[in-house]
C-alpha cells in the first residue's frame, strides 16, 4: 500500500474532513472500476493497489464515525453518501 496514501488519510482524519476523505473513496471506487473494465492489459497490479487504498480510506471513514447511537443509523449513511 502507497505511504503516501496512508499520510493522506491520516491526515484527513486529523482534521476531522469526513467530506474530503468521501470524495477521496468516490474517486477511488471510480478509478477501480474503469480499471476492472480494461480488457487486453493486465491491470492486477493496479486493481490491488487501488483495492488496499479503498480499504484504508473506508477504515479513516470510520475513525470520524458517530458515536453508537447519536446518529440514526440512516442519517450517517446519508451523510457518507451511501443512502442513495
Amino acid at each position: 500500500m502507497s505511504r503516501a496514501m496512508e499520510l493522506i488519510v491520516a491526515g484527513y482524519v486529523k482534521v476531522r474532513d469526513r467530506c474530503a476523505l468521501t470524495e477521496l473513496l468516490a474517486h477511488r471506487r471510480e478509478m477501480l472500476a474503469q480499471l476492472q473494465a480494461v480488457s487486453g492489459v493486465t491491470t492486477e497490479n493496479a486493481v490491488i493497489a487501488i483495492q488496499e487504498e479503498v480499504v484504508l480510506i473506508e477504515a479513516g471513514l470510520e475513525e470520524l464515525a458517530p458515536p453508537r447511537g447519536s446518529l440514526p443509523d440512516d442519517e450517517w449513511n446519508t451523510r457518507r453518501g451511501e443512502g442513495d
